[in-house]
């Protein structure tokens, strides 16, 4: 069993770990709703998107395997990370996902979901080198038709939510076993069998 991080040793610290780090998950959020599920580091030179991602994995080290300090540093360094990457995408005259016009879901293949109110409004989905389906609302509503179950639980259970497996974009921190290494550890080691597998998959 892994030992649990050391922001964890009190309710105190994790209480203010979970703090920092709600505020990078709601910046996040904004940035997808704005941009797309996975979009925004594709919309920026190579360079950023490597130390975007780069950023992305010195949080998660922290978040496994950090102190409250390390949390609350790379927390910091994550928002402005997506700041950064914000800007340069309105720098870059990026087209934003219009709110009114799509929304954006991540399904647990990797792939993306794009829902639309209507077929006129498909034009308005960017897909941009990402797995994007688009569904309707009146396909979605036939979806929902065709699985009762789902349908018959939320009407007997006011607020209940459907629980799937966790996501999967494909990312490329995804082909690594753990985030306890230093960013410049040998990515080819014991995790050998286990990492390239993985890294096929994605591929």
């Amino acid at each position: 069993m892994t030992a649990a991080p050391d922001w964890h040793r009190s309710r105190s610290t994790y209480l203010a770990g979970r703090s920092e780090l709600d505020g990078v998950d709601n910046l996040a959020a904004e940035m997808e709703a704005k941009w797309g599920v996975g979009r925004l580091r594709l919309l920026v030179p190579a360079e950023w998107r490597e130390k975007f991602d780069r950023q992305r994995y010195l949080l998660n080290q922290a978040i496994w395997h950090g102190d409250l300090e390390d949390v609350r540093q790379q927390s910091a360094r994550m928002a402005s990370a997506w700041r950064k990457l914000d800007a340069l995408a309105v720098e870059a005259g990026a087209s934003k996902l219009d709110p009114d016009a799509v929304w954006e879901v991540a399904l647990d293949d990797g792939t993306v979901a794009a829902i639309v109110p209507s077929v006129a409004h498909t034009g308005s989905v960017r897909a941009e080198g990402r797995a994007v389906a688009i569904y309707t609302l009146e396909e979605i509503s036939r979806l929902l038709t065709l699985s009762r179950a789902t349908v018959e639980a939320k009407l007997v259970f006011p607020g209940a939510t459907v629980v799937g497996a966790p996501r999967d974009l494909r990312d490329p921190l995804d082909t690594m076993a753990d985030t306890q290494q230093p960013l410049d550890a040998p990515l080819y080691d014991d995790d050998l069998d286990d990492v390239l597998p993985r890294m096929m998959e994605a591929g």
